[in-house]
């Protein structure tokens, strides 16, 4: 009996199907910022829905560091971040890209679901080995 509760417990575990990343939002790594991802059209994309210091100078937050003047003035809240990724399989999504706001730049991503709760979200230049991790946790 002890073996058969153990071999559920374990299937319950490692076998779990990841959640739909969709539902909900997502803290950043630093919990400065909430992000919720949505489908369109079979890609996927991240935008931001909660800053914790949404004001700056008594204004609504900008896209300071981007590189196009014509953006600078883009509000930070409900930007689209994240951009064009697919899914492939139950807990990945791929070839994708991210854009840093703090540094105006834009990265290739991957992101993995490692469990229900937690996102790693890696952006990268040219292979994923030459990049950094991020964790993303859910919020709600």
């Amino acid at each position: 009996m002890k073996r058969i509760l153990s071999v559920a417990f374990l299937l319950m575990v490692f076998g779990a199907k990841a959640q739909d990343i969709t539902k909900g939002t997502w803290y950043n790594e630093e919990k400065t910022s909430r992000v919720q991802f949505y489908e369109n059209g079979g890609k996927y994309f991240g935008k931001v829905v909660w800053l914790k210091d949404p004001l700056e100078n008594g204004k609504p937050r900008t896209d300071t560091k981007n590189p196009d003047a014509k953006l600078k003035s883009t509000p930070l809240m409900g930007l689209i971040f994240m951009k064009n990724f697919k899914k492939v399989g139950d807990k990945k999504w791929e070839d994708g890209t991210i854009y840093d706001p703090k540094n105006g730049k834009t990265y290739s991503c991957i992101i993995t679901q490692v469990s229900p709760t937690h996102l790693d979200v890696r952006g990268y230049i040219g292979i994923s080995l030459i990049g950094r991790t991020s964790k993303f946790t859910k919020a709600e």
